[in-house]
């Protein structure tokens, strides 16, 4: 079949790297892709949200599954908008309806809905403009710290952990009455601070039936230690070493399984990937979380520990038929390493080249693109987090060195990645 892979990022790199390896994919477009999905399939300069052009192209081309790498398109409801065109009705699309997918574009939508489910997450409440002057009493009277989150997508910035009340004060009126993140923080939830371990789990399910992917840990910080500002991810580690059979099963039973009947109970169209932000407390798992797609950097250390064809699994979510799947996960660790931008998360320059690539990269190790672009023989940065360098290794240590052996032998102006990448479980 043919298929049409929709993103730019790292994310996409890794999965357009899997899916050339199934023998169920006669040609892969990639749009927009990057420098480094090229050599997997066929780059196709059209906007990640340009539902039209998409279908278009599906059309012209005879796709046959469309894969939904980011967020953005499955919130604003491309599911939706192939499902409902005669012509495009038929492809098969990865990835939830807008109504279920509100479960990552709306945080208060996803609490309501871990709460009507009995899924353990942190106690909360939702503010607005209508009940400003109950939120500012809220969070006078709240223990510390507190956590904000806009309830819209934020490009993963929109939470805030504040350590003591004038911070959170302050914070609550930058989003809700000077628009800090815009629309996306004009509703805001307020959540209990929950200390713990995360992880994040990956979860593929049909609508009916589901299977567990490989779990994962990534870095948000910017700064050696888990220090410093967020950013949308600087690496990931997989397996995450206290997240074993028995954890798992607590997960399974007390966060997965309601998730999925949930989402059966409410009629919600979902085919295609739940990511899980979990915190580990004391053994108990709570959801810090949902996501309606893969996250990125974990894309790049859970995809190459699956064993099995990525595309016959697809097609089973797509015909739920995931019942019939038994996922096969490599044994080893896997860690990726992210090199960014000087400056990032905050205004950093692009267009820099890029240089060491195509030297010799070590067995066990994959370099994937996460914001690149080609210009003639040249692969110049086009984005704020650049590569993704991914290692194979017994240990997660071993894993670890290999990924930041090869990082220094590439270079850009102002590159800069974190080498304590899993440093808790070394």
């Amino acid at each position: 079949m043919n298929i049409l892979l929709v993103g730019g990022g790292g994310r996409e790199h890794t999965l357009a790297w899997k899916i050339n390896k199934s023998t169920l994919c006669d040609h892969l477009f990639i749009a927009p892709g990057n420098a480094g999905t090229s050599p997997f399939g066929t780059n196709i300069p059209l906007a990640v949200n340009d539902f039209e052009g998409l279908a278009a192209f599906c059309i012209k081309n005879i796709v046959a599954m469309l894969i939904v790498g980011p967020e953005e398109p499955l919130v604003k409801g491309i599911y939706d908008y192939f499902k409902n065109r005669e012509d495009t009705a038929h492809i098969q699309v990865i990835g939830p309806s807008k109504e279920a997918a509100q479960l990552e574009g709306s945080k208060a939508f996803a609490k309501a809905f871990m709460e009507r489910h009995n899924i353990p997450t942190a106690a909360y409440k939702e503010f607005d403009t209508s009940t400003y002057d109950a939120g500012i009493q809220y969070i006078r009277n709240h223990p510390l710290p507190i956590v904000l989150k806009a309830d819209g997508l934020a490009a993963g910035k929109g939470v805030i952990i504040c350590n003591n009340h004038i911070e959170a004060l302050a914070e609550f009126q930058l989003m809700i009455q000077n628009s800090k993140f815009g629309e996306a923080g004009k509703r805001v939830v307020i959540e209990q601070f929950l200390d713990g371990i995360e992880v994040s789990v990956f979860v593929l399910t049909d609508g009916k039936n589901f299977v567990i992917l490989p779990e994962a840990k990534d870095y948000k910080k910017i700064g050696i230690g888990d220090t410093g500002p967020n950013t949308g991810g600087m690496g990931a580690v997989s397996p995450v070493p206290f997240a074993d059979a028995a954890y798992m099963e607590i997960v399974t039973q007390k966060i997965i399984k309601p998730t999925i009947e949930g989402l059966q109970k409410e009629s919600l169209d979902y085919k295609g990937f739940i990511f899980i932000g979990l915190i580990n407390v004391q053994g108990e798992p709570f959801v810090i979380e949902y996501n309606c797609r893969l996250g990125d950097p974990e894309t790049e250390v859970i995809i190459p520990r699956i064993e099995n064809d990525l595309v016959e699994i697809l097609s089973a979510t797509a015909e739920q038929r995931l019942n019939e799947i038994n996922i096969c996960i490599s044994k080893q660790y896997a860690v990726t390493v992210m090199a960014v931008s000087g400056g990032y998360p905050n205004e950093h320059e692009t267009g820099k080249v890029i240089t060491g690539l195509t030297d010799t990269v070590l067995e066990g190790t994959v370099i994937f693109h996460a914001g690149t672009k080609q210009q003639g023989d040249k692969v110049l940065t086009n984005g704020g987090r650049v590569l993704a360098v991914t290692s194979f290794g017994e240990s997660l240590a071993e894993a670890a060195e290999q990924s930041n052996y090869m990082l220094e032998q590439i270079h850009f102006d102002g590159m800069y990645y974190r080498e304590d990448i899993g440093f808790e479980f070394r």
